[in-house]
């Protein structure tokens, strides 16, 4: 099937899951990840009205930009793990990091945004299963903490709210905890009434799992597969 006939069904499969979660699927962002995916499938989804893109790799998307400079309306967001020492090329590239994994890393992106006068969009990751093998802060960690109390330092960020990957699982209900906990853990942050804080952003939910992730309170899912088709070499 084209993308297009596959955003038709997604799109209807995203406003029932809306409907038992009692919202509107307007309220749900719709990200297309594209990594491992060529600049002319990224253009056939923007032409079948996708706006929102998530790359995984730095270098990747580095190897494509120049293919899709004149899609000027679209936002490109890394939301795979990034490296510290690739920081400011990120900032270079994208619009948005929902990858901030570290207090670290959040100063190295601030002074990378800094220094080109940009303002960036940060998600936190949470490692809501606490594998060791996955990124992400662990929930009521220190770090968190020291993360979320340094965002009026980071003048350059602007804190949205959370994204996370719950161990994969055959069946999709058994992600289900683990978005609830993503949910909760961002209206207890949301109580504290942070400075420069917002957690108005939820983002989680992919291919196999989105509907179970907008029941739970998922504002963007991340879907690749179901709009692209199977990953090139898969």
């Amino acid at each position: 099937m084209s993308i297009a006939e596959n955003l038709a069904r997604l799109r209807e499969r995203i406003e029932a899951a809306a409907r038992r979660a009692g919202c509107r699927s307007d309220d749900v962002a719709l990200m297309a990840v594209s990594k491992t995916f060529s600049a002319e499938r990224i253009r056939e989804a923007y032409a079948a009205g996708l706006r929102l893109f998530g790359e995984n790799r730095v270098q990747e998307f580095a190897g494509k930009i120049d293919s899709l400079w004149d899609l000027h309306d679209a936002a490109w967001h890394l939301i795979g793990h990034l490296q510290t020492n690739k920081a400011a090329k990120a900032v270079e590239l994208f619009a948005a990091v929902d990858s901030v994994d570290s207090l670290r890393l959040a100063q190295k992106l601030n002074t990378a945004a800094e220094q080109l006068g940009k303002k960036i969009k940060i998600l936190i990751e949470i490692n809501v299963g606490g594998e060791a093998a996955k990124s992400g802060v662990a929930t009521d960690s220190r770090e968190l903490d020291e993360l979320l109390l340094a965002a009026p330092d980071l003048k350059q960020l602007e804190f949205h709210g959370l994204m996370t990957v719950p161990p994969l699982t055959e069946d999709p209900q058994q992600a289900r905890p683990y978005f609830r906990r993503l949910r909760e853990l961002r209206d207890k942050i949301a109580t504290r009434r942070l400075a420069a804080v917002n957690m108005d952003v939820l983002s989680m939910g992919m291919s196999h799992d989105f509907e179970v992730a907008i029941e739970e309170g998922s504002t963007c899912v991340r879907v690749g597969t179901a709009i692209f088709g199977e990953r090139p070499g898969k």
